[in-house]
């Protein structure tokens, strides 16, 4: 199938852009007609930027001044539409057979109204829980409430947040999620199936050979890769380092790669953690091969795949159990799953058995080496070929 695929983020450091990165290059491995309509400075005197190399087309257009920040590293444009002739000339002359969206973005709206234009089939996958991100980011508003309405105004804006992210995906025909549970939640709020669209990791970059630490390095090293924000719940971190202190542990400290608005916070009261900011390729693997336990408290994340390439530099993470890393992790095995109260608990325990520690590591390689990228799509596309299916069994084909 010809896929037409706009993604919310591509450049940025993220879920959707990570895995949006690594779709391309499966249509470029593959030989797939592909074209990738994304948000970019990549072009020329501010100008769009079409590209084809192979069967990969791309078409790069930046966004403007009316842009405003929705997080560190990601924007929302409301002048975007003015690329619109741009992006509809694009399109028609690549032919799709399906437009695929990954969210309410200025690029999933206008590749929903163009696949409404041109009665094209549309996929849309959900990567972001919008609901409960908005819902943990209101604590500005919640605190300026008195505390008997701050849960249920909380509750309130998190369901009213959901049922407008559910309306927007009821247009797709079918949906994608990176766990079961967000499956079952879009498949009951949309009416729509869902499949899963999970995520692979690259084995060959991250990996324990990538360790380089001092052999006299003797701390026991507590690793956390990600946004530092509210909704990953990095206060936890904190947390963890004194009670451990109070249990006369010492010998650890942390290792904080990634940034965010609680970065000022966490290097107050975290004074003995290594703050990396962002990291890429390389020098990213070696800073979770010289990891030796995984400490990723989110509630909110809907895969996590941090977690994965953790496991796969021979890793294992504790995690909690909401959100998408439960399903990655083997409890026991690979890590731990555990609420918040207990994440310290769990951490001395590896603390004071290492051998235990030690088979985690070898078992969280091992099964980190069964995933794969091709896999995650190779199901993609299968899910695709079912809308095809329908339609010629309908009679409805795209023009």
């Amino acid at each position: 199938m010809r896929v037409a695929y706009f993604p919310d983020s591509f450049h940025e450091i993220n879920g959707v852009a990570h895995t949006s990165r690594h779709f391309e290059a499966y249509a470029r491995r593959h030989n797939l007609p592909f074209l990738c309509v994304r948000a970019g400075d990549r072009s020329k005197n501010g100008q769009p930027r079409f590209v084809t190399e192979g069967s990969v087309s791309t078409l790069e257009l930046p966004r403007g001044f009316l842009s405003f920040a929705l997080d560190k590293d990601l924007s929302f444009d409301p002048g975007f539409f003015r690329h619109f002739p741009a992006i509809v000339s694009a399109v028609k002359d690549f032919r799709p057979d399906i437009i695929h969206i990954t969210g309410p973005s200025e690029l999933g709206m206008i590749g929903a109204m163009l696949a409404n234009h041109l009665y094209l089939p549309t996929a849309a996958s959900w990567h972001t829980n919008v609901h409960e991100y908005l819902a943990k980011r209101s604590h500005w508003l919640l605190g300026h409430v008195p505390q008997r309405h701050s849960a249920w105004l909380a509750q309130k804006i998190e369901d009213t947040t959901l049922a407008a992210a559910a309306r927007f995906y009821q247009t797709a025909r079918i949906l994608f999620a990176p766990n079961c549970d967000l499956c079952k939640l879009l498949d009951h709020a949309t009416g729509k199936p869902c499949y899963l669209m999970q995520r692979g990791v690259d084995t060959h970059l991250f990996s324990p050979a990538r360790r380089d630490r001092d052999a006299n390095d003797k701390d026991f090293v507590l690793g956390f890769v990600g946004r530092l924000s509210i909704e990953k719940n990095v206060a936890l971190l904190v947390q963890i380092q004194q009670q451990l202190e109070a249990q006369g542990i010492h010998n650890f400290r942390f290792l904080i790669v990634g940034q965010g608005i609680e970065e000022p916070w966490l290097r107050q009261h975290l004074p003995r953690a290594e703050f990396t900011g962002v990291l890429r390729g390389e020098s990213l693997a070696r800073a979770y091969a010289n990891m030796d336990l995984f400490v990723f408290p989110s509630h909110t994340d809907t895969f996590g795949n941090v977690v994965l390439e953790a496991l796969a530099s021979a890793v294992p993470a504790i995690v909690t159990p909401d959100g998408g890393p439960k399903y990655i992790i083997q409890h026991g095995i690979t890590g731990l799953i555990t609420e918040d109260a207990d994440f310290t608990s769990a951490i001395a325990g590896l603390f004071t058995d290492p051998q235990l520690h030690k088979k985690m590591r070898t078992n969280a390689r091992e099964d980190a080496l069964t995933t794969s990228w091709d896999a995650v799509f190779d199901g993609v596309y299968e899910a695709y070929s079912s809308i095809s299916g329908n339609l010629l069994k309908s009679g409805n084909k795209p023009k």
